[in-house]
């Protein structure tokens, strides 16, 4: 017999309201791969990094009576994470909408080498995004992956390009 346990929609905040909750005692849970997290990382008082794939092994290791901000390049792992914490039982969980990308345009203090986030729908080395996710490299289908740079490391890990 499957059981399906229905959860409520993820609650979602902006850049602005993670930096103030981060700031008020929240924990950050940043999900992104320890060499994304190594090249640019939030800087705010408690963060920790749990890549997406250790979530698993590793939820119970976050605290259920502290509110808990998920976090990543985009907002599309930290969306995941924040649904899977609300199915074992987290209730302080809300995801950052739009991730590292947000916060850099906002101009947030990170640690590393800060970079002009790219703008909505186009990846940062001139692409677009879909041409990114579809080819597993930024720009044109004949142009090089630049894996050196956040977005197309992501991308190009998700895809298996290794420029």
């Amino acid at each position: 017999m499957t059981h399906f346990q229905t959860l409520e929609e993820a609650k979602q905040v902006c850049p602005t309201t993670a930096r103030r909750m981060a700031e008020e005692g929240a924990l950050m849970v940043d999900v992104r791969e320890r060499f994304e997290v190594e090249q640019l990382a939030f800087d705010v008082p408690a963060i920790v990094n749990i890549p997406l794939f250790e979530l698993e092994q590793r939820w119970a290791d976050l605290p259920m009576d502290r509110d808990v901000v998920l976090v990543c390049y985009s907002g599309e792992r930290s969306l995941k994470a924040t649904y899977y914490l609300q199915y074992h039982g987290y209730t302080r969980v809300c995801n950052m909408e739009g991730g590292l990308v947000k916060w850099l345009r906002k101009g947030f203090p990170v640690i590393g080498q800060r970079y002009d986030a790219p703008a909505e729908g186009s990846c940062c080395c001139g692409g677009s995004t879909e041409v990114a996710e579809a080819t597993g490299c930024c720009g044109s289908e004949s142009s090089s992956c630049a894996p050196e740079s956040a977005c197309c490391a992501s991308v190009t890990e998700r895809a298996g390009c290794h420029g």
